[in-house]
């Protein structure tokens, strides 16, 4: 069984680096890093941490801002993106002969 869950654990690290390697050496792309920073008139802004520059969701600049509602949009962003790396990897680890539903 350890045989098993370690063949398993070195598939995974294995995606993992090449995804790693694949954008960069950064652990995700960078459109999908956010962050928050406040700005000169006080207002907060939701921003691309490699760039600087602010998320537009639904078309709409992530500008001018509560702290609150920043702090919101950046950790949902964040989630969000999160559970999608999580994602890729385990479908990239289960190789491409596989199916999630167990089914060949």
């Amino acid at each position: 069984m350890n045989d098993r869950i370690n063949q398993s654990q070195r598939r995974r690290d294995a995606a993992a680096i090449a995804i790693w390697d694949n954008e960069g050496g950064a652990p995700c792309s960078i459109e999908h890093q956010v962050g928050r920073r406040i700005e000169v008139d006080r207002s907060w802004t939701v921003y691309h941490v490699f760039t600087g520059i602010p998320v537009h969701v639904d078309g709409q600049a992530m500008t001018g801002m509560t702290r609150s509602d920043a702090t919101s949009g950046m950790m949902s962003l964040n989630r969000r993106n999160a559970g999608r790396r999580r994602e890729r990897i385990r479908l990239e680890a289960l190789g491409p002969n596989s199916t999630t539903a167990g089914n060949s």
